[in-house]
């Protein structure tokens, strides 16, 4: 038998076979992961309006660019403003119709931008862009499965929504004031 690029199959209880086997309690790096729903972590950075849980982190499996969750958003519910710092996030809606709010500038104006999403649909965040999650079902709850760019959640809350300006996030992506 060969792989799919021609080389002869080898068996291996993971895809990389240039790791060497480990027991189960070896290292974080050298083997592969099983975190099951009832596992995932709230011990995780939070927003009003929503509940976020770990299942891939830098803590839970040893990863060093990654992070992957999933975030519930309670029925009638909006969470408050924040972006994710130098994080990139990828949204992948499971169940409900969350919509997510930007800040955009538009022929001088800035206006709130919604995105209705429902199952099925992918939302891109930019680092440091300001947003929020909105769930405006009156009845059902809103789930998401995210994953970050850094192995960490990196959360900043906001009192407001705001256009991002060119270089305007500081060292650490907090809100300089314009003008400054």
């Amino acid at each position: 038998m060969t792989t799919p690029g021609g080389h002869p199959a080898q068996q291996h209880d993971a895809f990389h076979p240039h790791l060497r086997d480990t027991a189960p309690d070896g290292p974080l790096r050298t083997r592969l992961h099983h975190i099951r729903t009832e596992d995932v972590d709230p011990g995780t950075a939070q927003t009003e309006g929503m509940r976020r849980f770990a299942a891939i982190s830098g803590q839970s499996v040893g990863s060093e660019r990654l992070w992957m969750g999933q975030t519930h958003v309670a029925p009638d519910t909006a969470s408050a403003n924040h972006h994710h710092g130098a994080s990139e996030t990828a949204i992948f809606v499971v169940r409900g119709h969350p919509e997510f709010v930007f800040a955009e500038e538009r022929d001088g104006q800035v206006e709130e931008i919604r995105l209705r999403t429902r199952p099925g649909d992918y939302i891109f965040v930019p680092p440091y862009v300001p947003h929020r999650e909105e769930n405006p079902d009156p009845d059902d709850e809103a789930v998401v499965v995210i994953a970050r760019s850094t192995q960490e959640a990196i959360v900043v809350n906001l009192p407001e929504l705001y256009v991002l300006e060119h270089g305007e996030q500081g060292e650490r992506g907090e809100r300089r004031e314009r003008g400054e």
